[in-house]
């Protein structure tokens, strides 16, 4: 059939009309060409109005919706919608492809914008964040990315005057953003008072941060900074939809029609008023403009470009006209000129000229159009509308002609007859009209056959019948002009069709697909001359068929641009163009068509550069008929290589497993003490791979076979394993430099692996872009990059830059399979893939990759590409097919093809002058450098055997599937497991070899022999030697594949198990068959000879029964019945009289021999037995060996040493493990190794438990492991060991580890109130009415009354009232010790130190004691480190708390800064859920460790300057508290917690983890790990809870200081300088020891260091070494300096212990203040020395304290009631009492000393008179108080008090009465001494609207009355006025403090301000800012 091949001819888009107006904005530019770029559809179009002519860019998918132009003005960014969008980058003048931005957005990008330089973009997502993402396009990487906003965001742009801000604008919002390292961060623009807050929707940048914008009703806003400061009203009266800037100034167009020209200060040019124009019209909207010079662009909402030349304003040049709204269908063609008529929705008419390019003529109708026909003499044109009816036209004029409604539902079809002389209309009420053109168009018939909606008609030539096809898919025929449906078929047949233009029908079959019966193809139309059919469908694609085609699926050439549905398609009448419409696009296509003959000249039209997406079903579109598959290669297509359980998701299992089964923990036996260790494999990959065998530099041979890389040295007969890989290796390539290795595996996120030939340790790990695996990567010429293909759906392309992990490129390959990759060795931007029908040539643009098609135009067939090389130029590729040619391509076009092989050619290699191929015939042929000859050809036959050849070969001309050449040898793998050496002359020399496809199961190992032997599916028996020779000693084909073997007890005989139920047995030297039966019908699952003589032979099938012979007297003597499933594994006991039997349903029974009787033996019997063998894997001596992942993987084999003491077993996830034997109680503990890849069929100890043999099924593998005794090990460290379970023991109990490893850290914007309130908060409360108001009273304004007394009564603070207008911090008391460590550190050499608390970071210098304050952090900081490299000297992390891992401005974060000028260097927002536990500095200091919180606790590598997370990986599945890099090192770290201690490296982009090994010591177990240090030589040491230090050696646990400290060991640090270790712990002082400890390198001998600070234990949680001086951080929030020499101890930093600080009271003359805390004590602080003067242990929590108006008293209330009166000058108690039982909340003095008022949770204010002396006797108290007493005041005049209460009522009592005062009025006149409520209407306005479940926590007016601080919940110090009876008052915030603010004070003269911490137990001092006078 004709139609099995796509047609030869081709179509090229000429022309496209139209411009996209609706729903887009700012998209039609000027580029440096004087070129216009726009877009519509899916097309970029360039149009250069001076030759009129438009160029496309087509490399999108789908609707464009944004553009930007880069500011050379030569590059375009486009952005697409869709489910993956993505951003193009291309070149306005060649139209290509230079970058693809993809992966992040979703649903589309709605806003590009370039920066200043054009190195950067910023994207704006159409996801409902409406995400901002900043791209280094170039590289095609995101450098950040953050939520932009909850509503829809419509311009954005970069700020050009000022690096790295932008500002972006939408609904309701205006944002400013910042960009620091990878964080975005936004300010809210302030409309304040100056403008309404509305939609913003355009914006241009200017210079001193001024931004203008366009608003909604028309006007712009003036923005500086961040605030609006002037208005230009009406600019526009309606929306301003565009904004431009250029040099002249701004240019702004909106709905108004008009255009405005600003100057650059944004005063008014001029104004353009479009409607007024004569190309104008009402309602006239403009969405895009764009100012160059003396000329103005401007696209409008209805699709028209208008030119304006600014001297000639008022005559606009129409450059580009399209229909607008709705949608376009109506299509119909002149029959005799070359025009096209469309019409659409919008209700206009249209006639194009398709050779002009030209709209000639438009006509606006009453209804929307649907459908349009011209009749055949040109004259009339018929126009159906949607409401029912029909309109006839004069094409010559438009005047109309006759309207005739006859229907009510849309016209969707109409067509006059050939003849002219009837016009027939169908309509979506199923009917079709029949009216006569002559006459007036009267109805002459009509035909109602159909029961759905018409769709397309037909005329036959004659113009006798008319075929319909309608919605249901029905294809009808009437008589005409009647309508008479015809249902006789023979009457059609012999019909000819005037047009063809129905989508059913027998001659366009082949356009539907073959299996689906979808709709989605709205028009065809055939072209009966060139036999070409074209269709247009719902996807927007445009499609050429040959005509006819008669069978489903044909194939076809298909065309996007449009993009959704394509309406209608139709030829012109001279069949030189192709017309289509786009439905929503309202774009009309004129495609040119190309036919066949003129091909030839047009290749350069070859195939069209698109992302390899929109080739959807590419690989079928354009093939002829492909010849059938070669068995080999169907085979390899048919392999998934998918897993049911990937190793990935191990772990995981585990988790989901234990949570399932708690509580089973019995003590377990520990892992053996033997281990064992790789020795040599038997086995090649080469059944499913190519080109997976190379030379090293040094002549060794490196290849694959499971999960191993080996490197085998042929000279001295061994090998060498990389087994970082964890499954199948898949494919292999060389470095150019022949010394490194990239290898390929199976996983579900599978990764590339690049390793050392020499070291054999990966240098790189790239992972995360293929899924199932990796199945062909190749390095580029440089080396530098490297290509990676998978096996995913779409077979993806990626490529990397390997060193760095990073990914560069990627894009989608192929639905087919792809075999090869290769790099262009000239141009490292460019590669080829070659696969199953598949020949791309890609080239890179940025993130994305373009791949075009392989061109191979008549020269042949497109055959499957087995393997590929590049030639001796850039051009010049060679690519090797499944037929046995071998293709030659000189850029992506086929030149010619030469016949090399028989068969497929599997492998090519190129050399210096010439290539070599291998193919399935066996042959290697040598080339010249063209293929013109074959130089010379070796067959690889068993002739040519060189005599010294090791191993056999299984049989000539072996398919060959890889090839190498080096050292003056051929190299070639081949299909069946064998690596050879052909040398230049002719010998071949076999190195490697093993098994061939098929699962290999039988193995047995000989009685006293190193041999053993194998059989396998493969239908071989081999024998083996073990010995150095390692080689294949003999084989022997079977009839059958075979799945067990065994040796007879003396050795000579060997017996083999079949698969079709025979077994034989054989000379064990000859393998010649001695005597074979075949009773069984299903697998022989296992045989066994019993011991000693062997006179018995046990034959266990799958058929349940194990058959029992007589070796002697060849007769089966007893059958053992009873099994219920197939038998799995059989042994025998010492005397040969019993036999132990598994079976698949996991029964362990037993039989007595030889009659095989059933015995049950109790379990506890079954090991007291001596068993000649075990190979079971049931019952309780193996209970341990079956892993916690409960039921997925099984166990298959074991195997027992002859000593009894080592059970090896191997399983289903391809494990070799090793337990103890016998392995009792669940989950043993092992050691356990991988190499074999799926799973492991079976494992046998030799005669003398020298070695292992390993068999793997799939892998078919056979790997060689010596044994290795317990103490042989200490010589080298031993791979892959680790029992997958943790201990149980964690070594004890510690509060402070608990307490640090349960907090809960919650971010400030989530924090609630501190204090237990109630009711409804003051802002939200009703306002009683006053007494006035209730009576109706109305006072004059100017009052008879005194004047009110002033609210508070004012000390004497100057003459003048000067109100504060900001606070600076000072000073800070207080240091984060209870829960966080290694966070003091010093700075400058010595002179500073450098610590945090609550949110700040303090320099603190160490002789004045001065502070400085590093303020950017927006919550609490968690840990801090400095960078010690000398190029980033005094560089400081830290990390900070946070939310989820949004990217949002609450997410956790790593601010890196500078300690002296505290900028802000880097911001890293990271994934760290919770927040960032951890930070720590690489030895280069360019990369940044930090540890999360987060459920996993994340270990994150970043290089911190760019702000680029390199790498990331789960750290634990419990808390991790340090992770610390090596001092020396780059890419090595350690992290330590909770049970863990893992040793890391960084390769690549990849993290790798090694969990510390504690089997070397006998009695260590895995401890809670608290600090870590380092020494050298790969020392590595890390302090313990239970105050033991361990020190490892690379990851091996080599001693154990004990008790290096009597509690945990909290802080360790290495010096750089002399490598000494400083330890701090937890412990009690005494003599000789000290929580302070000073070691040497190796960490033997000590010096400890006292503490004097006076506490029962000091508990270190921070220890740093400078000169001469030990620098200490305790839990009791101290910071001591600790003199090396002298031991002797200075206090730097005192603070609270624990919090909250509630009270603080400050001196009513000095500057000293007291603060008291739940800590028990009472502190006195000088605000001018800096420091603590004194404390006072109290012995119970203090809440509150007070000094008395001379300053010679103290007041101090506890948590339990009492309260405490002190003389200040001696610190005497002056008398004490406790009336309460609960906490007292506040005390007062009155101002004449002679009250105390007491307040106290009890609802309850008690007052006492002092004049009575210290008895201290209530006399009175106030009654009904509604909640517990928050805050008091004492009136000036000391006769009233004021009590706030907790729920939000304010009282007033008499003094001492403590009568309640009702009378408002009185109230009003009462002055006040002091003001600290935070309830009355005098600071209503102090609450905030935000707070609904944060409250204000306490206030404090100032003594000049005039100001107001109040401190909140959310940590936050504000000021305000005072006072402030306006609701959400105006007021500055001063962040730091953690969560809850509780306390706040004015000190004397109003100097500063005392803010006391909640959550941070921490106490700043503000200074006031007064206003100048």
């Amino acid at each position: 059939m004709a139609a099995r091949s796509a047609p030869s001819c081709h179509l090229r888009l000429e022309w496209v009309y139209g411009y996209r107006g609706h729903q887009c904005r700012n998209n039609l530019y000027y580029t440096a060409a004087k070129e216009i770029v726009y877009f519509v559809a899916g097309v970029g179009v360039v149009y250069s109005p001076r030759e009129h002519r438009q160029k496309f860019y087509r490399g999108h998918s789908d609707d464009i919706i944004s553009l930007a132009l880069h500011p050379e003005r030569v590059l375009v960014a486009t952005g697409q919608v869709g489910k993956e969008p993505y951003i193009c980058v291309w070149d306005s003048y060649t139209v290509q492809t230079i970058s693809v931005l993809k992966d992040v957005h979703t649903h589309g990008i709605a806003c590009l914008a370039f920066d200043l330089e054009g190195q950067r973009l910023v994207s704006v997502g159409l996801d409902s964040k409406n995400a901002v993402c900043v791209w280094d396009w170039k590289r095609g990487r995101m450098l950040s990315m953050a939520p932009g906003h909850t509503d829809r965001i419509f311009d954005i742009s970069w700020d050009l005057y000022q690096p790295n801000k932008l500002v972006s604008c939408g609904v309701k919002h205006i944002k400013f953003w910042s960009l620091c390292g990878n964080a975005l961060t936004p300010k809210r623009g302030v409309f304040g008072k100056t403008g309404d807050l509305q939609t913003i929707l355009c914006l241009a940048c200017a210079r001193d941060e001024m931004t203008y914008s366009g608003a909604l009703n028309g006007d712009i806003y003036v923005w500086k900074g961040i605030n609006l400061i002037r208005t230009i009203q009406g600019a526009h009266t309606a929306g301003i939809f565009s904004m431009n800037a250029c040099e002249e100034g701004f240019a702004t167009g909106g709905r108004d029609g008009c255009i405005r020209l600003w100057d650059l200060t944004f005063k008014p040019i001029t104004v353009i008023d479009l409607r007024e124009t004569d190309q104008g019209y009402k309602g006239l909207s403009v969405r895009s403009v764009c100012w160059r010079g003396d000329h103005i662009l401007v696209g409008t909402q209805d699709s028209e470009i208008f030119e304006i030349v600014v001297h000639e304003r008022n005559k606009p040049f129409l450059i580009m006209q399209g229909h607008c709204e709705g949608e376009l269908w109506a299509l119909a063609i002149h029959p005799t000129k070359p025009l096209a008529v469309t019409g659409s929705d919008d209700r206009s008419v249209r006639i194009w000229s398709l050779v002009d390019h030209a709209l000639i003529a438009r006509c606006n109708m009453e209804e929307p159009i649907r459908c349009a026909a011209v009749n055949v003499d040109g004259i009339h044109l018929a126009l159906g509308m949607k409401d029912g009816s029909f309109t006839v036209l004069r094409v010559r004029d438009m005047t109309e002609v006759v309207h005739i409604k006859d229907r009510k539902e849309a016209i969707h079809e109409l067509k006059y007859s050939p003849d002219g002389t009837y016009l027939a209309v169908g309509c979506n009420d199923s009917s079709v009209d029949i009216y006569g053109v002559a006459q007036r168009y009267k109805k002459f018939g009509e035909c109602v056959g159909s029961l759905s909606f018409i769709t397309h008609l037909d005329w036959s030539s004659d113009s006798r019948y008319l075929q319909t096809n309608d919605g249901n898919g029905k294809r009808l025929f009437y008589r005409m002009p009647g309508g008479k449906e015809v249902t006789n078929k023979e009457e059609i047949k012999g019909v000819h069709w005037a047009s063809w233009t129905c989508v059913s029908g027998v001659e366009v079959n082949g356009i539907w697909p073959k299996y689906s019966d979808t709709n989605d193809i709205n028009s065809v139309d055939g072209n009966y001359i060139g036999q070409v059919l074209v269709t247009a469908d719902d996807y927007g694609i445009v499609k050429l068929f040959r005509y006819p085609c008669l069978r489903k699926g044909a194939k076809f050439k298909k065309y996007i641009g449009h993009s959704a549905h394509v309406t209608n398609v139709r030829w012109s009448h001279d069949y030189q163009w192709v017309i289509s419409i786009g439905g929503a696009d309202h774009s009309v296509f004129q495609w040119k068509f190309i036919p066949e003959r003129k091909l030839k000249d047009a290749l350069h039209i070859a195939p069209q550069e698109s992302l390899a997406d929109s080739n959807s079903d590419e690989s079928d579109s354009d093939l002829s008929d492909v010849p059938e598959l070669d068995s080999e290669i169907e085979q390899e297509t048919q392999l998934t290589y998918r897993r049911q359980v990937y190793k990935e998701d191990l772990p995981q299992l585990k988790e989901q497993y234990k949570e399932k089964q708690s509580g089973t923990s019995k003590r377990r036996i520990r892992a053996p003490g033997n281990s064992i260790r790789l020795h040599f494999v038997h086995g090649y990959r080469g059944y499913d791979c190519r080109s997976n065998l190379f030379y090293t530099q040094i002549g060794e041979i490196v290849y694959h076979v499971a999960a191993v890389g080996v490197i085998y040295n042929r000279q001295q007969n061994t090998q060498r394993f990389y087994l970082g890989h964890d499954d199948d290796i898949l494919c292999l390539a060389m470095h150019p430099l022949k010394d490194y290795v990239a290898t390929g595996q199976v996983g579900r996120d599978p990764s590339v692996h690049i390793w050392d030939t020499e070291t054999v340790k990966p240098l790189s790990i790239l992972k995360g872009c293929h899924q199932c695996g990796v199945c062909a990567v190749d390095f580029s010429a440089d080396g530098k990059r490297l290509a990676s293909v998978g096996i995913d759906d779409s077979h993806s392309v990626v490529l990397w830059d390997w060193r760095k992990g990073e990914k560069l490129s990627i894009a989608r390959g192929s639905k087919d399979k792809i075999f090869v990759v290769k790099m262009n060795p000239y141009v490292p931007d460019k590669l080829i893939t070659a696969g199953i029908k598949h020949m791309k040539f890609w080239r890179r643009a940025g993130g994305g990759l373009i791949g075009r098609k392989g061109y191979i135009g008549t020269l042949g067939k497109t055959d499957s590409m087995m393997c590929a090389v590049y030639g001796w130029t850039e051009e010049m590729a060679f690519s090797g097919t499944s037929t046995g040619d071998v293709c030659i391509w000189r850029d992506i076009f086929l030149v010619k093809t030469v016949k090399a092989h028989d068969g497929p050619v599997f492998s090519m290699h190129s050399l210096e002058k010439g290539f070599v191929t291998g193919g399935k015939d066996g042959v290697v042929a040598l080339w010249d450098d063209s293929f013109e000859r074959c130089l010379k050809t070796y067959a690889i036959k068993r002739a040519a055997l060189a005599p010294g050849s090791k191993g056999l070969l299984l049989e000539d001309n072996p398919s060959i599937r890889a090839i190498s050449l080096g050292h003056g040898h051929i190299l070639v793998g081949t299909k069946n497991g064998e690596i050879l050496e052909v040398d230049k002359n002719g010998p071949i020399t076999l190195l490697v070899q093993g098994h061939m496809e098929g699962e290999v199961w039988g193995l047995a190992t000989h009685p006293y022999l190193p041999i053993c032997a194998t059989v396998s599916d493969d239908k071989t028996l081999r024998i083996w030697d073990l010995s150095p020779s390692h080689c294949m000693l003999a084989v022997r084909k079977l009839k059958k594949g075979g799945r067990c073997c065994c040796f007879s007890p003396d050795g000579k005989a060997l017996a083999v198990g079949l698969s079709d139920g025979s077994f034989l047995l054989a000379n064990a030297d000859t393998l010649e068959d001695l005597v074979s039966f075949h009773h069984r019908k299903d697998v022989i699952s296992d045989i066994r000879f019993s011991p000693g003589s062997g006179k018995y032979l046990a034959v266990a099938s799958h058929d349940s029964f194990i058959d029992i012979y007589n070796v002697m007297s060849s007769k089966r003597v007893g059958t053992c019945k009873g099994a219920t499933s197939y038998i799995t594994h059989i042994d025998w006991d010492f005397r040969g009289k019993l036999l132990q039997v598994n079976t698949g349903a996991k029964e362990q029974l037993f039989f007595e021999a030889p009659r095989g009787k059933r015995q049950s033996i109790p379990s506890v019997e079954v090991e007291k037995i001596s068993w000649a063998s075990w190979t079971s894997v049931l019952g309780l001596c193996c209970e341990g060996i079956w892993p916690v992942t409960g039921e997925v993987p099984d166990v298959t084999a074991s195997c027992l040493t002859s000593d009894r003491m080592i059970l090896a077993t191997g399983d289903d996830l391809g494990f070799v493990k090793l337990f103890r034997f016998p392995a009792k109680g669940k989950f043993g503990k092992f050691k356990r190794y991988v190499a074999h890849s799926t799973h492991v069929t079976n494992v046998r100890w030799t005669y003398d438990d020298s070695m292992l043999v390993t068999l793997g099924g799939a892998d078919m593998s056979l790997m060689v492991w010596t044994n290795e005794v317990e103490g042989y090990r200490e010589k080298r460290p031993c791979d892959s060991e680790e029992s997958d379970t943790d201990s149980e023991e964690d070594g004890g109990y510690d509060s402070d580890v608990t307490r640090e490893n349960e907090i809960s850290y919650t971010i400030r914007a989530l924090s609630t109130n501190i204090r237990p309130m109630f009711g409804i908060k003051p802002h939200l409360q009703q306002k009683e009415p006053s007494v006035d108001e209730r009576q109706g009273v109305v006072r004059p304004p100017v009052s008879r009354a005194p004047p009110q007394p002033e609210k508070l009564q004012t000390n004497n603070v100057g003459k003048k009232k000067r109100p504060i207008e900001d606070l600076v911090l000072e000073l800070v008391f207080g240091y984060r010790g209870r829960d966080c460590r290694n966070n003091v550190h010093y700075l400058n050499d010595g002179d500073d130190i450098i610590y945090h608390t609550a949110s700040i970071g303090i320099l603190h210098h160490v002789a004045t004691g001065t502070q400085s304050f590093y303020q950017e952090h927006n919550d609490d900081i968690l840990c801090l480190t400095v960078n010690q490299h000398p190029k980033f000297i005094n560089i400081v992390a830290t990390g900070q708390v946070g939310d989820s891992a949004d990217m949002s401005a609450t997410a956790p974060s790593i601010h890196i800064w500078d300690a002296i000028n505290k900028q802000t260097l880097s911001v890293l927002r990271c994934d760290h859920s919770k927040g960032v536990c951890s930070v720590s500095f690489s030895a280069t200091g360019k990369l940044l460790l930090s540890v999360g919180l987060d459920p996993e606790h994340t270990v994150t590598i970043w290089r911190w300057q760019e702000g680029a997370k390199i790498a990331s990986k789960a750290g634990h599945n419990q808390r991790i508290f340090v992770a610390e890099f090596r001092p020396d090192s780059d890419c090595q770290f350690v992290s330590v917690g909770v049970k863990h201690v893992k040793f890391w490296t960084l390769a690549g982009r990849a993290l790798i983890s090694k969990k510390g090994l504690l089997s070397a010591l006998d009695d260590a177990r895995m401890q809670t790990m608290l600090a870590v240090a380092f020494g050298a030589n790969n020392l590595t040491f890390t302090g313990t809870i239970s105050g033991d230090v361990c020190v490892w050696k690379d990851h091996i646990l080599c001693r154990i200081v004990a008790r290096a400290h009597n509690g945990p060991v909290f802080a360790m640090y290495t010096t750089l300088r002399d490598g000494l270790v400083v330890t701090g712990g937890k412990e009690r002082p005494s003599k000789e020891g000290g929580a302070v400890k000073l070691w040497d390198q190796e960490l033997r001998r000590c010096r400890a260091f006292r503490l004097e600070t006076g506490q029962v234990t000091d508990c270190v949680r921070s220890v740093c070494r400078g000169k001469g001086k030990i620098l200490v951080g305790t839990r009791n929030a101290e910071i001591i300096e600790v003199g090396e020499k002298n031991a002797a101890c200075n206090v730097l930093v005192n603070g609270h212990v624990d919090g909250p600080i509630w009270g603080l009271a400050t001196h009513p003359s000095r500057d000293f203040f007291l603060s008291a805390a739940e800590d028990g004590t009472v502190r006195l602080w000088d605000i001018a020395d800096k420091k603590m003067l004194n404390k006072v242990n109290l012995g119970h929590a203090a809440r509150t304290v007070c000094y008395s108006p001379e300053g010679d008293m103290v007041a101090i209330g506890m948590k339990n009631g009492e309260f405490i009166i002190l003389l200040v000058s001696s610190l005497k108690i002056w008398g004490k009492k406790r009336d309460r039982r609960c906490a007292i909340h506040d005390i007062r003095f009155s101002p004449d000393s002679r009250f105390l008022a007491v307040g106290s949770s009890e609802n309850s204010v008690d007052f006492y008179d002092l004049s009575l002396g210290p008895t201290l006797n209530r006399i009175s108290y106030c009654k009904d108080i509604p909640s517990f007493v928050i805050q008091m005041d004492f009136s000036a005049d000391s006769r009233h008090l004021q009590v706030s209460t907790g729920c939000y009522k304010r009282h007033v009592y008499e003094v001492p009465s403590g009568r309640h005062l009702m009378d408002q009025a009185a109230i009003d006149r009462i002055t006040w001494a002091t003001w600290t409520s935070i309830l009355g209407d005098e600071v209503l306005g102090i609450w905030s609207r935000h707070a609904e479940k944060a409250d204000v926590s306490c206030a404090c007016v100032s003594h000049s009355g005039i100001s107001l601080v109040t401190g909140d919940d959310f940590g936050m110090v504000k000021l305000f006025d005072f006072p402030c009876p306006e609701k959400f008052a105006k007021h500055k915030r001063f962040m730091g403090h953690s969560p809850h603010v509780t306390n706040i004070r004015f000190t004397s003269g109003d100097r500063h301000i005392v803010s006391a911490g909640g959550d941070d137990c921490s106490l700043f001092v503000w200074k006031c800012v007064h206003m100048p006078h």
